[in-house]
């Protein structure tokens, strides 16, 4: 079976770092694209960055220039790294896996997902 599993989550203060990880496995296939998304408390999941096989990478306005998405083919692994960090970054952050064309945030065009890690954002 198909799993993602991400990592890297935690609490930090505003201005801080983190690093997501999203171990992919299962697959006999190539994933065409993959993307991390975002669901605060009382909000609807956001699109935060994806990226494709190719390479080209799609951020959300908002992490533009504090985050950056890379994609591991030969590990299997999905990375964001993000600085600079907000409060209002303050979310659940969640890996997924689907087969867009081109790297997309809108997240009906992905299947797979994992189970999120937390990450909280003090001010």
């Amino acid at each position: 079976a198909q799993v993602l599993v991400e990592s890297g989550g935690g609490s930090v203060k505003a201005g801080g770092s983190l690093r997501l990880s999203c171990a992919v496995s299962g697959y006999t296939y190539p994933i065409s694209a993959m993307g991390w998304f975002r669901q605060a408390p009382g909000k609807e999941r956001e699109g935060v960055a994806a990226i494709n096989n190719d390479g080209l990478a799609t951020y959300a306005d908002s992490v533009k220039g504090r985050f950056t998405i890379s994609k591991d083919n030969a590990q299997n692994t999905l990375t964001l790294q993000m600085n600079s960090l907000k409060p209002e970054d303050t979310a659940m952050y969640y890996c997924a896996a689907g087969w867009p064309v081109t790297p997309t945030l809108r997240d009906y065009h992905y299947s797979d997902w994992g189970q999120g890690t937390q990450v909280t954002v003090s001010s």
